[in-house]
């Protein structure tokens, strides 16, 4: 095995800071959006991750903010707050022809079915996937540590996701999540170790 099945706080606190540094693009309105999925269509696989508004008081609720899918090329950010999940984007989530690659996925999949109704369909949990390969951690923190050798910043995590222009920051740290995810798994496929699963 060429990675290791557990990590520490300290260990992963030590490796050295990694970010997606590539194209990002910034999809708010219908138009972007069909732009977005005749590209991202041509993949055989994306890394997603959502991001939602922090509720720091009980009882207070926020919709999922912001969709981000990564593919070889760049990082699409689709402003949900801005456009809703429009059929286009659940056909892309119900359909069998693209592969959708997460870490802890199960709540952004129930919050994004809380905008719209539709059936999941070809989503790979890479916390499962890491199950299958011994590895004890969860989480994206850890499996990029595993797996890729490098530690992911979660400053920007409560950061407010619906606000009219997203910082700098923010769209790195959002495209950096979904980016990790498709390249952990292009890791593990390179090297064979999808093959059984």
């Amino acid at each position: 095995m060429m990675f290791p099945s557990d990590i520490s706080k300290d260990e992963v606190n030590q490796l050295p800071l990694g970010k997606y540094e590539g194209p990002i693009s910034l999809v708010d309105n219908i138009d972007d959006l069909h732009e977005a999925l005749r590209e991202i269509r041509q993949a055989s696989y994306v890394g997603f991750d959502t991001e939602t508004k922090p509720a720091f008081r009980k009882g207070v609720y926020h919709h999922v903010a912001l969709l981000q899918m990564a593919t070889v090329e760049k990082v699409y950010l689709i402003r949900l707050s801005k456009l809703g999940f429009p059929k286009p984007l659940r056909d892309l989530f119900s359909g069998s022809d693209l592969l959708k690659i997460g870490i802890s996925i199960r709540d952004d999949i129930i919050e994004l079915q809380k905008l719209a109704r539709f059936n999941p369909a070809r989503v790979v949990e890479l916390n499962d996937v890491a199950k299958e390969l011994g590895v004890i951690r969860e989480g994206v923190r850890n499996l990029t540590a595993i797996f890729l050798g490098f530690r992911i910043s979660k400053s920007q995590q409560t950061t407010n996701w619906e606000r009219d222009d997203l910082t700098e920051k923010q769209q790195y740290y959002a495209a950096t999540d979904a980016w990790v995810c498709h390249k952990i798994y292009s890791k593990l496929h390179q090297q064979g170790y999808l093959e059984n699963l």
